[in-house]
Parts: structure tokens; sequence; C-alpha cells
């Protein structure tokens, strides 16, 4: 499929064609850009609000700086989708998270023009200002440095501390603000309200209009221009409102509010900038989904990454299965806390800034006093569960399993090492799908397992999911508790059942078989199933077990296992490395068994994006893969000595 490019984008294949156009092209070339994006995303999916919010701030800063050399980061990428058209991709944009295809965010592997992989967010200022550290140590004094970063992820610690260090650098950066007041979801928060205070504020407001009027002189003033500068900015520091006085307590100069959708005059502020040294904070007010009519109107967070849609009507194309599907998975969890927390008074739900993605909002509005989204701060998300679990409370804290990494520090000092009772719901285990790499929920198992006085479980199906989560509620129960699960859908329509104890430790043998054993944990152990009916009909009688936990592994199935099978496989949408697979062959090597164990999963590199089902088969731990390596395995002999793959 082809998609048609407007006069002026047709002629722009990198930024120096842009910089060849005069001001006055630039917003119908911000209005051909748009339209590309609506086009192209609409017919293939992908975010979509995100990036049409910061149309004309991404013509305007490839326009006045010169990237690549300028170097310019944008935090978690949602928003970049317009540099990439701009910056050699628009061809091959309509790969856009595509198996194969480009990536859905800056990947430096991709592009010089993306300066920093990012795909978590808050990372863009820390970023930017080793940049601009490095360029002043190599003497690239006049080399630039700006980074994006939206207010949901300024609450992230991270662009805290950057801004923090960046305050004493005197190096040369712009941070550009693009406030529009939402991440995925609303955004919540002091900052918010702090941010919004600045933007409504008359005097602050009036004050400004002047500061800018001056600041678009500036190339009148010549070499006093700094000079100039520096009486306009302590006209600010002793005329502002006090709101504002948060980034100039940071040694920023800030500079703003302007109207982020209006190109021309975005334009002629960043050249001016361009002129003030030191750390400069711009502050944008844009509209995420701005100049798509049903995106503006709508509800923002279904625009977020609204699937495949009709541009013309703004009908949202959902197939519509012809006989009932089992539940997702986060679905499962939204419903099944309330289902708890309604028995049990002492449940909480905790998520950094997801509440739709895991769906901890189904609590939040069943139950507003006993749900919280704390904003993008995984690490202040886990130990704000350790100060509830300390006053006898059940903090259910759901994380996606890559954004946990961001936690870990906070899960062993402030959770496991005190053995206090959180339960850690990790949504996204495995393959993320076409978020790609920084998405990817590959090492949860493992770095779980190593810890202390964790419970590492995974559920089979729904059922196990929600007995799991009953069992990790339970008084009785009173130790940090992980449970993790995939993205997309599970695999049983009549999944409300009552809730069942399950045994910690205790996993099951879903069916006997004489020839190989095979071991997995979690969802992808519904491949094994349909793997082990396909291997009986070749003849080969494959038993499976359903660990269930990798953390404490059940010893006594183990020891059945290695008892009677000399080839045993094992099963995890996880990293091979120090996950099941690596604690099966622990206790094989502890127990004095021999036996041929083939790991499978995900391997020791980085896996790209594309559909779930299409990485697993490039993993090899699909149905066809589980079947190969059963009919190998079964086929070979054992030469008296452990055998390892």
């Amino acid at each position: 499929m082809e998609f048609t490019a407007g006069k002026l984008l047709d002629k722009i294949e990198y930024p120096s064609d842009l910089r060849k156009l005069k001001e006055t092209e630039l917003p119908e070339v911000s209005k051909e850009l748009r339209q590309y994006i609506i086009d192209v995303v609409s017919k293939k999916g992908g975010h979509f609000g995100a990036s049409l919010g910061v149309v004309e701030l991404t013509v305007a800063l490839h326009y006045v700086f010169n990237t690549p050399y300028d170097q310019l980061v944008w935090d978690v990428g949602h928003q970049a989708y317009g540099h990439k058209i701009l910056t050699g991709r628009r061809k091959v944009f309509d790969t856009n998270r595509l198996y194969k295809g480009i990536s859905g965010f800056p990947k430096r592997s991709e592009s010089e023009y993306d300066t920093f992989g990012v795909g978590h967010s808050s990372t863009s200022i820390g970023a930017a200002l080793g940049m601009a550290v490095a360029s002043a140590y190599k003497g690239e004094k006049e080399r630039q440095h700006i980074a994006v970063i939206g207010d949901g992820a300024m609450t992230g610690g991270m662009a805290f501390e950057a801004l923090n260090h960046a305050g004493i650098s005197n190096s040369n950066l712009l941070v550009v603000l693009n406030d529009n007041c939402m991440s995925i979801d609303p955004n919540v928060g002091a900052l918010k309200d702090y941010l919004t205070d600045i933007t409504t504020s008359h005097t602050y407001n009036r004050l400004k209009d002047d500061v800018w009027k001056l600041l678009g002189k500036m190339s009148k003033f010549g070499p006093s221009a700094q000079d100039i500068v520096s009486k306009i900015e302590n006209g600010i520091k002793s005329s502002l409102l006090k709101q504002s006085n948060m980034f100039e307590s940071l040694k920023f100069r800030y500079f703003g509010p302007v109207d982020g959708h209006d190109v021309e005059r975005l334009t002629k502020v960043l050249q001016d900038l361009k002129d003030i040294p030191g750390p400069k904070i711009l502050h944008c007010l844009t509209q995420k989904g701005k100049g798509y009519k049903f995106s503006e109107e709508g509800n923002q967070t279904v625009w977020h990454a609204p699937g495949l849609f009709n541009k013309d009507t703004g009908e949202i194309i959902k197939i519509v299965p012809k006989v009932p599907q089992p539940p997702k998975y986060q679905d499962v969890f939204g419903y099944t806390i309330v289902e708890l927390a309604e028995k049990n008074s002492k449940i909480m739900g905790i998520t950094p800034a997801m509440p739709s993605g895991c769906s901890l909002n189904i609590m939040m509005k069943a139950m507003p006093d006993r749900a919280f989204d704390v904003g993008i701060a995984e690490q202040h998300a886990v130990t704000f569960s350790a100060g509830l679990a300390t006053q006898g409370l059940v903090p259910f804290c759901n994380i996606y399993s890559s954004f946990m990494q961001r936690a870990y520090d906070q899960v062993i000092h402030d959770v496991a090492l005190q053995n206090l009772h959180v339960v850690f719901c990790l949504d996204r285990g495995g393959f993320a799908g076409t978020d790609g790499a920084t998405h990817h929920g590959a090492y949860d198992l493992a770095y779980f397992r190593c810890i202390p006085n964790m419970i590492v479980s995974a559920p089979l199906n729904e059922e196990e999911l929600r007995n799991l989560m009953y069992t990790a509620q339970l008084d009785e129960t009173n130790a940090p508790f992980s449970i993790r699960y995939p993205r997309g859908n599970g695999v049983m329509t009549e999944w409300k059942k009552p809730f069942t104890k399950i045994i910690i430790g205790k996993g099951q043998r879903i069916q006997n078989g004489d020839d190989l054993a095979i071991l997995s944990i979690g969802h992808i152990g519904n491949y094994v199933i349909d793997a082990c009916k396909e291997l009986e009909k070749q003849g080969i009688k494959a038993a499976h077990y359903d660990m269930r936990f990798v953390k404490p592994i059940d010893e006594a199935l183990l020891h059945e296992v290695f008892g009677k099978h000399q080839k045993v496989i094992t099963v995890e949408d996880g990293c091979v490395m120090g996950g099941m697979g690596s604690a099966v062959i622990e206790f094989m090597a502890d127990n004095n068994y021999t036996a041929h164990v083939k790991r499978l999963g995900i391997p020791d590199k980085y896996i790209e994006h594309g559909e779930q089902q299409q990485l697993h088969k490039e993993c090899g731990f699909d149905v066809d893969g589980i079947v190969n390596t059963a009919r190998e395995l079964a086929g070979e002999k054992i030469i008296g000595k452990t055998m390892v793959g």
C-alpha cells in the first residue's frame, strides 16, 4: 500500500531539505505532515495522539536546529512519528512497528537522527545533559542539545534528578516541556496543578507577552543581546508569581508558556533561545491529537493508540469475533482485585500511570479511596506500597514487567529485605509485541527469582491468575509475592470461578508421558498443551508439568520428573539465562540427576518488535518449535552425563 505525501512534504527527505523552505511555508508542511501520520496510522496502526500533538514543534525543531549535529532527544518516543518521517524514513514509515519494519520508537541503530534510544519515560533530560557535557569537554561550543519531554514524563524521578544536575552544569541544554496534561491516561499529581497555575495566571501571562515581544527583537540588539536577556531574566525573577519559581530555583531559565501549534512563532522563539547560554526550559502548550477532529473531541486515552480506524468517520475498526473470546489477562486482574477487595478491606491498588493499561481503572472507579495512580514513578510506586504494607494493608502493585526494572532496588531494599506483604502483579510478562525490545518483559522471572523472601509465580490461564491473586492476599501468605502474566487474551471464556487457594510452591502434572517431559511456566504452557497433542499424533508421548512457581520451585514434582525422564524440555516466555530452565538445571545438579535438558525461551539477545506469535516463532518456542525440539530430543540417546541445551 502506497501513501501519498503533500507537495511540500514530498520534497523533504531530510531536515536539510526542510531548511530550504521559507518560514511562511512551515504551516503547510505541518498540515501535510499531520495528514500523512493520519493516513498511515489509520491503515497500519500505532501510537497516534502524541505525535499529532507535536507536529508543529517537530517541524520547528528540525527547521531551527542543525540536526543531527545538534542533538535532539525525544522522551519515550510516542511523539516521534513526525520526527521519523522528516529524517529519511517517510517511504518506509508504513512498516512502523511491523515485524522486520522500523521501530515505533527512536532507535540509535536505525538513524543518526535518533540520538538516544527510548521507550521508557523520563530519560531525555539526563541523556541530553550527558551529550551536552561531552560536547563541552570536546570543545564543541556551538553544538546544541534539546530534550523534548512531556509533562507526564516530567513526573518521573529521573527527570527531576537530571534537572537538579543540569542546573549547576552551565551546559548548553534546552528542555522543551510538551505540556498537554496527558501521558496515556490523564496526568496526576502536584506538578500537573503547578503547570496549570502557570498557564492560567493572568499576571504571569501579561508579563510573558511583554517578554516575548522583547525576545522577538533580540536580533536588533547586536552584541548587547545577552545583556538584554539578562535584564529580562532578572525581571522575570523579580516579577513572576511564586508558581514559576520551581524551575528558576533549579537554575534554569524559564520561557513560556507558548502555543505549541504556532509553528512560525515557535521557530522565532527557538532561534532566539539558541543564543542564550546555559540550561533553559521552553514551556509549550499542546493538545494531544491536535488537528484530527475525532481525537480532539474524543477520549484521548483511546486515541493514544487506537488501532486501525476510518480516518473519514473516526470509527475505530474492531473485528467482532463470531464466538465468545477469552478476556484479556489485564481485565481478569482488574475485575478480580475488586472482587477480592470487596471481601478484604486491607487490599489497596497501586499503578504508576497505567490505570487503563493494567485495568486498575476498574478499581479506581469502584473504590476511589483504595486505588492510586502515582504518576510515572515506578520506584515510588514500590516504596509507597511498602509503606502501606508496614501498616498491615495488602497493596497490589501493578507494574508492567519491563517498567518494574526501574524499581528493582526498591523491590529488594524496601520490600523483600523487610519481608513486607506486597503483591506485585507484573503485566506484559514475556513479549509485549509491536512495542519491541524496550517493552518486552523478558527478565522478571530471572531478576525476581534471585531475591530472598520473594515468591515468584505465573498462571497458566485466567483461573490460575484469580487463584494466585486470592492466595497472595491471604494473611497466612505474609510475604512479597509476584504474579506475572502476558499482554493479550487468555484461553478461558468461563473464567470467573470460585476462588481456590493454591499451595505456594506447588505445580501440577497436566498429562503423563513416557518419552520425555516438558516443563512450562505461565501462559506459554498452553502452547505445550497443543504441542503434546501434536506429538501424540506422531507417536511421541510427552509428559507435561505446569510448574506455576519458579520460587519456591516444586521439588517433589522435579524429583518425579528426573526420577522418570532422561529427556526434559523447559519452556518459558522469559530469558533462558537465570529463568525457570536455569532453576530446573540447578535442582538437577544439586540432586545429582543426569538428563538432557533443553531450555526454550528468550535467548541472550534483544528481540525486536512484531506480533507475539511471530516473536515466539523466531525464538523457537511456538507450538511448532516445541514439537520440533521434542522430536529431535526423543530420538537422542543419553550418554551417561548431563547434557544441557
